[in-house]
């Protein structure tokens, strides 16, 4: 599987011939390693960038009497978004396939987790169900998306990669327990201890511009699940959905749920990894 899209080879062939005339060295050639660093990632949110962007809006300036309701809108909304994305191939058909079981993975979570009270969604919608409207799946295909195109867009090889049959126990694990600790005892500390043990020697190797960097495995999804979080707490100050500490009064989200959505990226990255293998450093970028 090529790893850019046409399209995004055209864009990355018209950005190249722009950037090469820029300084390749000393501070400034550091500035625009770092400028190319936070494109690539704006390209790489370009699905969850614009959900979450519709989500804040829709929760100021939505008419109180509106025609369709916004959960209904933000649905049709997210599903024109994906649909674009493929016909302007902005993103593989492969990929999409991935985002979707990650949809149905996280909208059965959805389900489950708003009939035992762990969040709610306040406003009425058509297209739902249960308590969750057809829209909360794109949060987590969002997260996919991301993870999808981050790989391609960073050209992403890895050294000290586990097994992975490892790797796959690990998110099956992860997705029991988030049903499973409302009955039993929350496996949480050890599903962290056991996602160290299993990636502690993994780095993930990417290419900004000019040059090849490279990342502990783990600090790479520290990282990613703060930066979910801080759009969670977004999403929840524009009232989409609320956790039951925030129905009277807004406040953060808890910092228990960074440590979820950590969690959640391991599956996140297994599915992922299902259609863009792994790919060992070569010896040549060593």
């Amino acid at each position: 599987m090529t790893r850019l899209t046409s399209v995004e080879e055209l864009i990355d062939a018209a950005a190249r011939r722009l950037l090469l005339q820029l300084p390749d060295s000393g501070l400034s050639g550091k500035l625009v390693e770092f400028l190319v660093f936070g494109l690539k990632q704006a390209w790489a949110c370009l699905f969850g960038g614009l959900f979450l962007g519709l989500v804040l809006i829709t929760g100021f300036v939505w008419p109180e009497h509106a025609a369709i309701t916004r959960y209904d809108f933000l649905f049709g909304a997210a599903l024109l978004i994906q649909i674009l994305m493929l016909v302007l191939k902005l993103e593989q058909p492969a990929e999409a396939l991935v985002i979707l079981a990650f949809h149905i993975v996280g909208t059965v979570m959805e389900v489950f987790k708003t009939a035992h009270g762990s969040w709610a969604y306040p406003e009425a919608s058509l297209f739902h169900i249960g308590g969750v409207p057809m829209f909360s799946g794109f949060m987590y295909a969002a997260v996919g998306s991301y993870i999808a195109r981050a790989t391609r867009i960073f050209d992403f090889y890895y050294t000290g990669y586990p097994r992975f049959w490892g790797c796959a126990a690990l998110a099956v694990a992860v997705y029991i327990n988030f049903f499973s600790h409302h009955y039993i005892w929350d496996f949480r500390y050890v599903l962290f201890a056991a996602s160290a043990l299993l990636f502690w020697r993994c780095h993930v190797h990417y290419r900004v511009f000019r040059f090849r960097h490279q990342m502990p495995m783990i600090l790479g999804f520290i990282l990613v699940a703060l930066f979910i979080w801080i759009a969670e707490n977004l999403a929840t100050w524009s009232k989409v959905w609320l956790y039951p500490q925030q129905r009277h009064v807004w406040s953060m989200v808890s910092v228990e749920k960074f440590g979820s959505w950590y969690l959640l990226m391991i599956i996140s990255f297994v599915l992922v990894n299902l259609i863009h293998k792994p790919r060992t450093l070569p010896a040549a970028y060593k």
